[in-house]
């Protein structure tokens, strides 16, 4: 008697043709629903492991059978979806304080959508397009060509038209084992993981079950194991530290009859106590030097030289009567000065690009073009500490940071951020930009001080944990001591060069899986 082993019957890729080309209204709906989903990964939620089902929803429509319009669109309606549920929080700005009809603002947050989905479009159909192309089978699709498309799609969207990379995968990650690769692949190279674990959940229905479990199993212990490593090295004795939050109402902070309790409020603040390094938010002091009260930064260069404090507080400074720059200005107690510029500059806010100036002008929020700083400028030295600053939502573009750590001809030791995100309420940019500032720690192997208006001011040690913070929408100011560290991670040498260049050799391997499979058929056939 002959017994035949019983297997299981496995999901087989389904014809194109027979899903159509075109997605129905319930799948366009449940795209939208599942790229929503997303914004619990992050904080102040925290469920990471929700990007792996939500983007395996995604790779198992586009993997199992799909036209490349059919892709396309789905990916659109995913990135919308993302999008949207990510950075919902712009819409208070634009209604709340720019004073935008609720109807123009959800309009606008909507657009944005729209435009931001165009880069899931982009990642699913040209995912769908190599397949087809390439005659690829399943596995290869699966973990190397669909999971280097998302991953670059993500790195487009932080460069073209200036980028806006808020709500990239991989800041749900800090905290969890995949975020042990961010030393070496940062934010984009750990998005791509992040689409290799989705797609081993896909694997789950094919022949190849084992295989993807153990690809998955491979990844979250390399990723835990790599967070004991330590990149960098103590560099100099530790400095005290004083990161002040003066919780100024956005309403105010740009109101004239407001703008001498302001002063004084950071005034005070500032003098209260002694430390190596005090810091004040972004736009802390929110008028150029020539319109304010005569002595007032005197104040700050005589307690300096005093007390041996050094200051870094965020001031607009101009270079001529129309224009100036988003800039910390910096008071040593030697008498140094010192000037960081923002470099990257916020659209709408910091310069109107060209053929929105209808739209700026319809908003009451200041507007102004402002001059750009240079991409790599000298940090601060702050006893054995160099302080490099970035401005509120510079330091979302971690490959300018690692490129100002990798070009200065003194890299950092201490990275500060500086913000005011008071123009988003009490939603969840603030854990949001947090988690942000934690993947620039995580990725360059430094500390990360934070110095805002109304949150998250914080310490932010080398690991990326929060080792100190104060409450949100609440004036306050965090006194702590901080190890500067030195040293290069891959990241810093090799910034986004290192996961796009295993990005490519993973579409090179799914191309010769393809030719392969493509070989093999042809024996078959002729035999």
């Amino acid at each position: 008697m002959i017994f035949r082993r019983r297997t299981r019957p496995v999901a087989a890729a389904p014809d194109p043709a027979l899903r159509g080309t075109r997605p129905g209204y319930p799948a366009l709906l449940l795209a939208c629903l599942a790229g929503a989903s997303s914004l619990f990964s992050f904080e102040p939620f925290g469920w990471w492991p929700l990007q792996f089902p939500a983007l395996a929803w995604l790779f198992y429509q586009v993997g199992m059978g799909s036209s490349v319009r059919r892709a396309g669109l789905l990916g659109w309606a995913f990135g919308f979806g993302w999008s949207v549920a990510g950075m919902h929080w712009l819409y208070i700005a634009l209604n709340r304080f720019g004073h935008l009809p609720a109807v123009p603002s959800a309009i606008a947050i909507g657009l944005l959508g729209l435009y931001m989905g165009l880069f899931g479009a982009c990642a699913a159909a040209a995912a769908a397009w190599l397949r087809k192309r390439w005659a690829l089978p399943v596995p290869a699709f699966l973990l190397l060509v669909f999971p280097t498309c998302w991953g670059v799609s993500e790195w487009m969207r932080g460069w073209v038209f200036t980028g806006f990379p808020w709500a990239a995968s991989g800041y749900a990650h800090n905290a969890a084992p995949l975020g042990g690769f961010a030393p070496i692949l940062g934010v984009y190279g750990i998005g791509v993981l992040v689409a290799v674990c989705a797609a081993c959940l896909v694997m789950l229905t094919q022949r190849q079950r084992m295989q993807a479990l153990a690809v998955f199993g491979v990844l979250m212990v390399a990723g835990s194991l790599l967070r004991q490593v330590a990149w960098t090295r103590p560099a100099g004795q530790p400095i005290t530290v004083r990161l002040l939050q003066g919780d100024i109402p956005q309403d105010q902070k740009f109101d004239a009859a407001h703008l001498l309790d302001i002063l004084v409020r950071y005034r005070d603040m500032m003098t209260a106590a002694p430390a190596d390094l005090t810091a004040a938010p972004e736009t802390a002091i929110p008028i150029v030097p020539r319109y304010l009260p005569p002595g007032y930064l005197d104040i700050f260069k005589d307690y300096a030289a005093r007390t041996g404090t050094t200051f870094l507080f965020g001031i607009p400074l101009g270079d001529g009567e129309r224009e100036y720059a988003n800039s910390v200005a910096g008071v040593g107690p030697a008498g140094q000065s010192y000037r960081f510029d923002k470099h990257h500059l916020v659209p709408f806010g910091e310069f109107v690009p060209p053929g929105f100036r209808w739209f700026t002008e319809m908003m009451q929020i200041p507007l102004g073009d402002m001059t750009r700083g240079a991409a790599v400028q000298a940090p601060f030295a702050v006893k054995d500490q160099l302080v490099l600053p970035n401005v509120c939502y510079e330091d979302v573009f971690g490959e300018e940071i690692a490129r100002n750590l990798r070009e200065a001809p003194r890299p950092a030791t201490l990275l500060l951020n500086v913000s005011n995100l008071a123009w988003y309420g009490e939603s969840v940019a603030i854990p949001q930009h947090l988690q942000i500032s934690r993947m620039r720690a995580l990725e360059t192997g430094r500390p990360m001080l934070r110095a805002t208006n109304n949150g998250a001011t914080a310490v932010i040690d080398a690991r990326g944990d929060v080792v100190q913070q104060i409450p949100f929408y609440q004036r306050g100011v965090l006194a702590a001591t901080v190890q500067g560290m030195a040293g290069a991670t891959p990241y810093i040498r090799v910034g986004n060069l290192g996961f796009l260049g295993l990005g490519l050799l993973a579409l090179l391997g799914a191309w010769w899986s393809g030719r392969r499979r493509g070989s093999r058929q042809a024996a078959q056939k002729s035999a």
